[in-house]
């Protein structure tokens, strides 16, 4: 494992939910990202929880969270190590309720 997969992983394994995105919680950069963030503040989750990771910020983690999960898009959410998917997938688990169970939330 190359030590940008490492690095991902670690990630991934520390934080309960984590997203990969373009920008900051509070300054997102992409209109997928700003979504992904909305979606989990309607799941009652503070962004201020969220561990964000700005893949502007960092070339290997961008190219490298692809080759990671075999995902090609970004944003990326990751729920206790699981990953979830991007902004669609997020956006219809949430239509479901399916996003809220996962989370351990309830709706706001």
């Amino acid at each position: 494992m190359s030590d940008t997969q490492q690095r991902i992983d670690e990630l991934v394994k520390s934080n309960e939910v984590l997203l990969f995105m373009k920008g900051t919680a509070s300054f997102p950069q992409c209109g997928f990202s700003g979504r992904a963030i909305q979606i989990l503040k309607a799941c009652g989750v503070d962004p201020k929880e969220v561990k964000a990771v700005n893949v502007l910020e960092d070339d290997a983690i961008r190219q490298g969270i692809k080759e990671y999960s075999h995902w090609p898009t970004i944003p990326q959410l990751y729920i206790k190590g699981e990953f979830i998917g991007g902004s669609d997938i997020m956006m219809e688990m949430y239509e479901s309720g399916e996003l809220a169970k996962t989370l351990g939330r309830t709706p706001a």
